[in-house]
């Protein structure tokens, strides 16, 4: 059986076709269903108008200790991180310190390595501008693991989800400022982004002071004994999380207070529209990107979306501004999807 701490400011709350949920449900239904999928931990967070009214937290750190999950553990954001760090990256053009249409290629040139991009896509690579990158329009492949970066189309012609192009974004951008893309820009990232919104345990390279807080990953039930202590920032997999301070970014992206409201409306306005032959599309009925999040038509407005996925880490994030509801969760393995397909049961329609 697995712990479950729960601290709600309701008794209930509204999902986007309108019900009430009592939380009480909810918790049971959660409880039952991570003990039947195996989930070792989760973090799980609702939004209703502006306001957390949902909060819990279920099972544990770790299968080797038992040691509960709390409302002070943290999680790998994985992909999770990319919207986030969009966030920033459109406080840094609003503050003027990064034109949304200017290459980025002249920040990395004094640092660029040879042989990083095949020869043959080096003219287009030059051509990456932050609005090509933030909305997946590069033709770079999502991790290229070494090899020589080979862009498959005309920048901003089609889409291909890349992390890849995030890192060299977060890269040009530290370079821009002289300050790198370690710690220095992790600082900047909390100044700027994350503690003006009310986000405290969020971070991008690893503070000591999260040792004893940190959720350990699991890979088929098995408890993986590394801590990824990331050194540098990595903009499309480094955060580390949880649903309540996640949550409060999906309350700025539906009230914005750190940025102005025409902003934000840049960011959620889709910039990359699917093909008609886009997999994604097929699968899922999302129909293109913003600068950060996925976009998918539902019955109940317009839903923006994304996954995470870093093997022994998952998470998932929505949030519908017509419905002012947002919905994120974090788990530490490899089967959170399964438990957000049963919770669909229960809230409807949340992918």
């Amino acid at each position: 059986m697995h712990l479950n701490w729960s601290q709600n400011a309701k008794a209930s709350f509204r999902v986007p076709d309108g019900r009430n949920i009592k939380t009480s449900i909810l918790d049971a239904h959660i409880q039952k269903a991570i003990d039947s999928i195996k989930l070792p931990g989760l973090s799980i967070a609702i939004v209703n108008d502006g306001n957390i009214v949902y909060h819990s937290v279920f099972g544990v750190k770790s299968y080797k200790t038992n040691e509960p999950v709390t409302k002070q553990t943290i999680f790998e954001g994985a992909s999770l991180s990319k919207p986030l760090f969009a966030y920033f990256i459109m406080k840094m053009v609003e503050k003027g310190e990064l034109d949304l249409d200017k290459p980025i290629y002249p920040y990395l040139k004094p640092i660029f390595p040879e042989g990083v991009i095949a020869k043959d896509s080096f003219e287009a690579y030059k051509t990456l501008t932050p609005r090509i990158i933030l909305s997946h329009g590069t033709g770079i492949p999502n991790w290229v693991k070494g090899k020589p970066i080979s862009i498959a189309f005309e920048p901003g012609t089609d889409f291909s989800y890349s992390g890849e192009a995030y890192q060299h974004l977060g890269a040009a951008f530290g370079t821009k400022l002289g300050i790198g893309w370690g710690t220095e820009l992790d600082s900047l990232i909390i100044k700027e982004a994350l503690a003006p919104i009310g986000i405290n345990r969020s971070l991008y390279t690893w503070n000591t002071i999260y040792d004893n807080d940190v959720a350990y990953g699991h890979m088929k039930g098995k408890t993986n004994p590394e801590i990824n202590r990331y050194k540098k920032v990595g903009p499309g997999f480094s955060l580390h999380s949880d649903a309540k301070d996640y949550a409060m970014f999906l309350i700025e992206m539906m009230n914005p207070k750190n940025i102005t409201v025409k902003t934000r409306d840049e960011m959620l306005r889709e910039h990359n529209h699917f093909k008609s032959n886009n997999k994604i599309l097929k699968e899922t009925g999302q129909t293109g990107w913003g600068l950060g999040f996925s976009q998918k038509p539902t019955p109940n407005g317009l839903m923006h979306l994304h996954t995470g996925n870093n093997q022994d880490f998952q998470a998932y994030t929505m949030f519908i501004p017509k419905q002012n509801y947002g919905f994120v969760m974090f788990g530490n393995s490899d089967n959170l999807f399964p438990l957000l397909e049963t919770i669909e049961k229960i809230l409807g329609e949340h992918f």
